[in-house]
């Protein structure tokens, strides 16, 4: 079955009025909001080991980063969504832009004062801006082109988001991790001894060209997409009300927290003996693969996503991330860590297509749908709490068990949920159909 089958096709009258408008110079643009939400997220697997040797946290203490970043997600998606509706595509990555910079910013006092609590709220200020970036960027791509191609597309923008995640270690690890010292035969004392000017700067300068992309973004004459579809909509019914939106949310809070709970912990998974035994700034060089295979996977799918099935695609992807973890737990030294290494690559067609299947045949409802999703994404912030509090009762391996079962039911999803339909608890005093065609 093609891609059209997943997304509402245009309508004969759309097809009438001549080709398309060519959206090129949009969607170029559009790249690198992609690379720099992707390159700020990803620093987060350096700052964990980071602050975790500064201030002598537990895996499950550590994961507070995690928790403050992605729960922005949760508190800040819906207003974020009803925000973009009001003001638009443009104006709400304006504010995504300069709201992230707030964040960047305040990282210099939190540094100074070496307080893990100012750190946790400046993370929710960046986290914030990023929020209200994917809210405006994920559905603005959707919208921008042919329905049938959304999935490519959308994956096709998501591979200079796994660019800024490739990147993001290799400097941050250069930047941060290199002032660590070797923690296996650190002093007790040697927290005290980090040089915190190592993370002030980066972010200072992070914070600087989100400014400047702030400014060229207001030059930027982008088009004036109103919504994903001219419908009105039905009284009564909302974007919760489609079971394909409502499970595919649990898909995207599966998916995120499988890949942040792997990521956030490859510097500490690599550092064990039996694993490779690397020092964090050698590990945290390692990174880079994990989040360099979503990006090669990604430019990949963007191809695959328009000439086959995205569930097809999607449950093959989640299968092998499983089996991929499971040989890493069996194995040990260069087989295990390279063999998790690679669930990145398994990871990058997921994001994508998980969001594009849930939005399917929503309509008027699409901006609304995008923040529930982006609410979902607070997987990245409650998956790696958990995972972390596995690691401390038992071991970094057992407690990659949970992707695993992250990954299950993202196969459940490709197989059967993704399937659109009114959800059952749906009652409309009349008789609604599901606008979507080709199934």
């Amino acid at each position: 079955m093609a891609a059209s089958a997943y997304i509402p096709s245009p309508s004969p009258t759309d097809e009438a009025t001549g080709p398309q408008p060519s959206y090129t110079s949009a969607l170029a643009s559009l790249t690198v909001l992609f690379f720099v939400f992707g390159f700020i997220t990803c620093l987060n697997d350096i700052l964990i080991p980071f602050m975790k040797a500064i201030f002598g946290l537990s895996y499950t203490q550590a994961n507070l980063i995690n928790l403050c970043f992605f729960g922005a997600y949760f508190i800040m998606g819906i207003p974020a969504g009803i925000l973009v509706k009001r003001l638009g595509y443009k104006q709400g990555m304006l504010a995504g832009f300069l709201i992230g910079a707030g964040g960047c910013f305040l990282f210099y006092p939190a540094a100074a004062s070496r307080s893990y609590p100012i750190f946790l709220g400046a993370l929710f200020v960046l986290a914030t801006g990023v929020v209200l970036l994917q809210v405006s960027g994920n559905p603005y791509v959707a919208v921008l082109g042919p329905p049938r191609t959304a999935s490519a597309r959308l994956t096709l923008t998501q591979a200079f988001n796994s660019l800024g995640t490739t990147v993001a270690p290799l400097l941050g690890s250069a930047l941060i991790l290199s002032h660590l010292p070797d923690l296996s035969t650190a002093a007790a004392n040697a927290a005290a001894h980090i040089d915190v000017r190592a993370v002030q700067v980066p972010y200072l300068a992070i914070g600087g060209i989100l400014l400047v992309l702030s400014g060229l973004l207001a030059l930027l004459k982008l088009p004036r997409m109103q919504s994903a579809s001219t419908q009105v909509p039905e009284p009564g019914r909302h974007a919760w009300h489609y079971q394909n939106l409502v499970l595919g949310m649990i898909g995207i809070f599966a998916y995120v927290g499988a890949e942040v709970a792997i990521g956030s912990h490859l510097v500490s998974y690599l550092g064990l003996p039996e694993v490779a035994g690397l020092s964090p700034k050698l590990a945290g060089d390692k990174v880079a693969y994990y989040w360099g295979g979503a990006m090669v996977g990604r430019f990949v799918g963007a191809y695959l996503l328009s000439r086959f099935r995205p569930t097809r695609l999607l449950v093959l992807a989640a299968a092998g991330a499983i089996v991929l973890i499971l040989i890493s737990i069996s194995t040990h030294h260069a087989v295990s860590m390279y063999s998790l290494l690679a669930v990145g690559l398994m990871n990058s067609i997921m994001f994508a297509t998980i969001f594009t299947l849930a939005v399917a045949g929503l309509g008027w409802h699409t901006e609304e749908a995008s923040g529930l999703l982006n609410v979902a994404i607070v997987g990245g912030a409650l998956v790696p709490l958990l995972f972390g509090k596995v690691a401390d009762l038992s071991s970094l391996h057992w407690a990659l068990l949970l992707p695993v079962v992250c990954y299950a039911y993202i196969i459940w999803y490709g197989m059967r949920g993704y399937e659109p339909r009114m959800a059952s608890y749906y009652q409309p005093e009349v008789p609604v159909q599901v606008p979507i065609t080709g199934l």
